[in-house]
């Protein structure tokens, strides 16, 4: 067994500060906000040279989302303030050495709060945790090596080792990852995508043959329709509120669907145009449909029944490219109007004028994020979607198709090289043909899997590739319980997380080079690549001095351990350290192995990179199991709540990226100084004799099963009534760990019944 677990939620020892949330997305808060954070964490000059390289073509991909950048002229400042500051927490002049590890003991640091973990700076040598210590001690690159090498050679099958990979990782360093992998033996390859979007890439690759979306930034000035469901783009994805603002002044109409109406959707001032800074802004939405928790899917069906109704129908398009249609049209005809209204939560008007706007648009785009796609029935949801839009031709269409907004910089990528636990008989045999090694058939463990066979004893060594991994996964105490189980932990970061204090029996953090950093080898300056949610691949250059200069790439680290590896068990064949030296053989492996990657060196190296194929979308042709874009056809449904409980859903502040918290203000919602709140309608605060401020409890139910988690603050919240809202990573310890996805096994973030008392 490995260590105890303890501290895994800090709790906060006053009631946060309420202010009236900011009526823009962005704007002279958002400026201050960017300068603040770069001449703090940076100083004047790092940030003058990190922004003005950040998203340029000869410059770093930003470590944010995966949102794309323009294809032709670029900005001098191509970037949002969440891009800001992941840029300044990359760069802070803050550094996590060795003194800082031997100040303070695993257990403290357990009881220390994610914001202050990441304010204290940039990893800068390797670290090791041994046996039956509580103090982290340095060692070599090579001992770190050796013990990663040895604890993998002991194992007695190769899937005992779990790979997981962050969504920030490269395209050079997540093949490496993958192949290392494989050439193991395991495709035990658990990534982010696998908690987020794994129900969009289940859902759209069944019906019309790609996992991704199918529409390019262009397609945005071109689309008369723009639906906006279950995403936050002001504080997720803001770069994307420029898109919708130039949509907008091109005549698009754009909705939006949430429980909650956030402040990004209402009135956009774009940070680099001073006019806007001083004006009112552009108006974002149309109109805001408040659907209640998990109501996704009735409402876009009762969308498919007006559109139905009305006969606007691209008839031509569904009887050449499709199949399914008419039992699909059966089944939404048979679906009443009560269940719609009564599941969704949204009365008939609503959604039968908007039905009549997506049955005029010509070309509709819809686009989505995790609010769709961590429930129950998230691919059901996300192919009720992909119908309403068969039924009009919106796929292969200039301003029309489907758009999943990923949000780590590369998940996209990620999977494309080959993070994927069951790959295709295809991509294995062209992987053996172009590196030789013959890799493992039988399917790996996604993250949930993961969890449990850690969980089970089976999985005993863990190395995350990037990342925060008990902070990210569902159900926080049986996930930290389950890597505590490890014989070996090892952690490939930039900066202190919790994850490195959620450890196995021995436990390795391993320091890399960030984005913005110069990657230098003995074959001169490095660059890597990256796949935006558009799937453009781009190359990234950074240029900053290291944090440290025992700092490793990632390829540079992958291929240590691989090398280190060989030794143990015999040679691969593959040449790790040449790898390592010299990026363009690794995109040379890629080209040989993956198809849509010709030509990758000379083609990366151009102004923006270049387009990934995209059947549906180049040609609409769908490479499905009918050959043909697919309606498909579930009955419909929703979570429910018990009386007296409540439908939870998690969320992010504004002042975070992921797991990565930067501060406690959520300056759109108006909460300050504060993160275990629970956002909730007044009515249900009224209701039951609490009032703003009130401290509760939350307690989650699965099946027979609870979950608690103590001393949460109220907040009233327009919310629909019976939901409430919560912090991620904070709420997670409620999100049970068989709560998953039917068909992706994604948790249910987005769903969690849970019922409140007053706190003791």
């Amino acid at each position: 067994m490995g260590r105890d677990v303890e501290g895994l939620t800090p709790l906060e020892p006053s009631p946060p500060r309420l202010s009236k949330p900011k009526d823009v997305a962005a704007g002279i808060p958002a400026v201050i906000s960017t300068l603040s954070h770069g001449l703090s964490r940076m100083g004047s000059l790092a940030s003058l040279r990190n922004f003005t390289s950040v998203n340029r073509f000869d410059g770093f991909d930003c470590p944010g989302c995966a949102w794309p950048d323009p294809d032709g002229h670029r900005t001098v400042a191509e970037f949002c303030e969440n891009g800001a500051k992941a840029v300044a927490d990359e760069g802070t002049r803050k550094r996590a050495a060795p003194e800082f590890w031997s100040k303070w003991s695993v257990g403290e640091l357990s009881r220390k709060s994610d914001q202050w973990l990441n304010s204290q700076g940039r990893l800068t040598h390797p670290m090791i945790l041994r046996s039956g210590s509580d103090y982290y001690a340095e060692l070599s690159w090579d001992e770190a090596f050796d013990v990663i090498a040895d604890e993998l050679h002991s194992l007695e099958d190769p899937d005992q080792a779990i790979f997981y990979t962050s969504g920030r990782t490269s395209n050079e360093a997540a093949f490496l990852w993958q192949l290392l992998a494989r050439r193991f033996g395991t495709n035990n390859l658990p990534d982010c995508s696998n908690m987020c979007h794994e129900s969009s890439s289940v859902a759209l690759g069944d019906s019309i043959g790609i996992s991704k979306g199918t529409v390019t930034l262009d397609d945005f000035t071109k689309a008369d329709l723009i639906i906006v469901a279950g995403q936050n783009p002001g504080s997720n994805h803001p770069r994307m509120l420029t898109a919708l603002r130039d949509a907008k002044r091109a005549g698009a109409s754009v909705i939006s669907i949430n429980p909650l109406f956030e402040t990004g959707m209402k009135r956009f001032k774009h940070p680099q145009a001073p006019l806007e800074l001083l004006g009112s802004g552009t108006s974002i939405a149309d109109e805001h449909i408040s659907v209640r928790v998990n109501g996704d899917f009735p409402l876009f069906r009762g969308l498919a029944k007006v559109v139905l109704q009305r006969e606007a129908l691209d008839k031509e398009f569904i009887a050449t490219h499709t199949r399914g249609f008419a039992d699909y049209r059966r089944t939404v005809e048979s679906t009443s109007w009560g269940s719609i209204v009564s599941g969704s939560g949204v009365n008939l008007e609503v959604i039968s004028n908007l039905g009549a706007i997506v049955s005029k648009s010509k070309s509709t785009i819809v686009c989505w994020a995790m609010g769709l796609t961590q429930h129950r029935n998230s691919v059901a949801i996300i192919q009720e979607i992909t119908n309403l839009l068969l039924l009009g031709g919106h796929i292969g269409r200039p301003g029309a198709g489907v758009c999943p907004v990923r949000g780590h910089s590369n998940v996209q990528g990620d999977r494309t090289v080959g993070i994927n636990h069951n790959p295709s008989d295809k991509f294995l045999s062209d992987l053996h043909d172009s590196t030789g090694i013959i890799p493992p058939s039988k399917p790996g463990v996604d993250s949930v899997r993961a969890v449990k066979s850690m969980r089970d004893g089976v999985a005993k060594v863990f190395l995350s590739m990037g990342g925060n991994f008990a902070s990210a996964m569902s159900d926080t105490k049986a996930t930290a319980s389950a890597i505590s189980n490890c014989s070996l932990t090892v952690q490939v970061s930039t900066k202190p997380n919790r994850s490195h204090l959620i450890t196995g029996r021995t436990a390795l953090i391993l320091p890399c080079l960030g984005r913005s950093e110069t990657d230098l080898t003995d074959r001169g300056e490095q660059f890597v690549s990256v796949e935006n949610s558009m799937g453009i691949v781009h190359s990234s250059k950074g240029s900053s001095t290291p944090a440290s200069p025992l700092l490793r790439s990632e390829p540079s680290i992958i291929c240590g351990i691989a090398s280190t590896l060989d030794t143990r068990i015999g040679r691969s064949g593959i040449a790790w350290q040449d790898l390592s030296k010299d990026y363009d053989k690794v995109r040379g492996l890629i080209e040989a192995s993956i198809p849509g990657f010709e030509g990758y060196n000379e083609r990366v190296r151009s102004d923006g990179g270049f387009y990934l194929p995209n059947a549906p979308r180049d040609s609409r042709t769908f490479n499905t199991d009918t050959g043909y874009a697919n309606f498909r056809v579930h009955d419909i449904s929703g979570a429910t709540a018990d009386s007296g409980q409540f439908l939870m859903m998690t969320i992010r502040s504004h002042d975070q990226y992921n797991t990565t918290v930067y501060g406690l203000d959520d300056r759109y919602r108006g909460i300050n100084k504060g993160r275990r709140v629970v956002l909730m309608n007044q009515s249900d605060i009224d209701e039951n004799g609490w009032s703003e401020g009130d401290l509760v409890d939350l307690t989650s139910h699965f099946e027979g099963s609870e979950r608690h988690a103590p001393n949460w603050y109220l907040v009233p919240y327009d919310i629909p009534k019976g939901n409430i809202a919560t912090y991620f990573p904070e709420a997670n310890v409620l999100v049970p760990l068989d709560s998953v996805a039917e068909g992706s096994n994604t948790p249910t973030s987005k769903s969690v019944v849970v019922s409140i008392r007053a706190s003791d």
